[in-house]
Order: C-alpha cells, then sequence, then structure tokens
C-alpha cells in the first residue's frame, strides 16, 4: 500500500453495442464497503475528514467532482497553513483517486447531480472510530478552487 495519494487511470471503449468504461488496474483486495454520494448543488462542500487507518479509493460515476486532500501533521491540533490538493474527477475520464489513511479528505460536484463511489477497507463501524472532522474552510478554497491542481 502506498502511503501518497495515487491516482489509478482507467479508459473508455465504445461501439454500437454502446460504452464499457472500466479501470482494469483498480483491484479489490481490502475493500470492505462502498456507498456513493450524490450531489444534486454545486454549492455543496463535503469536507474535510481524516482518517490515520482508513484508505479510500473515489470513482466518479456521473458527473464531475473536484476531490481534495491533505496530509494531516497534528491529529489533535493541525496546522491550518498546511497545503491541500485536489483532482478534478469526471465520470467520462474513468480514474480511482487512492487516498491511504494518514489524509484528510473533501470533496465538492462540479456539475448537478453528480455521483461519487467511495470505496473503503474499514468497517462502518471501523470507519466511526476512525473519523476526524477539521474545519472546512482550512486548507482549500472550495468557491474558486485556487490550489494547483494535483500532478499524481
Amino acid at each position: 500500500m502506498s502511503d501518497t495519494v495515487t491516482l489509478i487511470n482507467g479508459n473508455v471503449f465504445s461501439d454500437e453495442r454502446g460504452t464499457l468504461r472500466f479501470v482494469n488496474d483498480f483491484s479489490f483486495p481490502d475493500v470492505k464497503r462502498f456507498y456513493q454520494i450524490i450531489h444534486p448543488s454545486t454549492a455543496t462542500i463535503r469536507a474535510w475528514q481524516g482518517h490515520r487507518v482508513e484508505h479510500k479509493y473515489f470513482y466518479v460515476v456521473s458527473g464531475t467532482f473536484a476531490v481534495a486532500w491533505v496530509k494531516i501533521d497534528d491529529w489533535d491540533h493541525p496546522s491550518p497553513a498546511l497545503e491541500a490538493a485536489y483532482k478534478v474527477l469526471t465520470a467520462n475520464s474513468p480514474a480511482v483517486l487512492s487516498v491511504p489513511p494518514g489524509y484528510a479528505n473533501g470533496l465538492k460536484a462540479l456539475e448537478p447531480d453528480s455521483v461519487l463511489m467511495i470505496y473503503s477497507n474499514l468497517t462502518l463501524e471501523g470507519s466511526a472510530n476512525d473519523r476526524w472532522s477539521f474545519n472546512p474552510a482550512w486548507w482549500l478554497d472550495w468557491e474558486a478552487l485556487s490550489v494547483k491542481t494535483a500532478t499524481i
């Protein structure tokens, strides 16, 4: 398991039968659950949730999301000056964003009614014991998405 955020790229194949979106290099060996987040509005910001143990994988099913992350320096009193990064993920360009333990993440839909699938290596009970919430105004200007897009 990598301790850095990574992007696992997929691809799209289309013919007269329809379209196939895939991420063949993503495997599920440690995934214990998955869930979807549906944002009808682009004004909704869901940030920041940190995890010391939980590994999360993000995949856009429909629409477009900005998914952000920041490496936490002190779990009890993190610096508000930490540098966050984000990646714009879209259903038209399939990819899985892997955010390992030690990071906080946040997200925002960039198109109405966007759907994000999240896979986790912890059960719901395990995740509840590994949840750290931080001020959503820290680390990223969500309205302007003013930090650089990460090159991962």
